[in-house]
């Protein structure tokens, strides 16, 4: 993640990982990608993003 944003929304998350609104949510409710909440927003840290492209990755291995 090369650019300063520390809090993404879910369409920006969503952009990010190439993934639907549908997925996003899903994984989110799994508990697979962590979020935050800001009164009615939902943001996913970079982090979270970064851990959730780990966690992909060993599971592909």
């Amino acid at each position: 993640m090369a650019d300063d944003i520390q809090l993404y929304r879910v369409p920006d998350a969503m952009q990010r990982l190439r993934m639907s609104r549908t997925v996003i949510y899903e994984q989110l409710r799994s508990g697979r990608l962590r979020s935050v909440k800001q009164g009615r927003c939902r943001l996913i840290p970079a982090s979270a993003l970064a851990d959730y492209i780990a966690l992909l990755q060993q599971e592909a291995s």
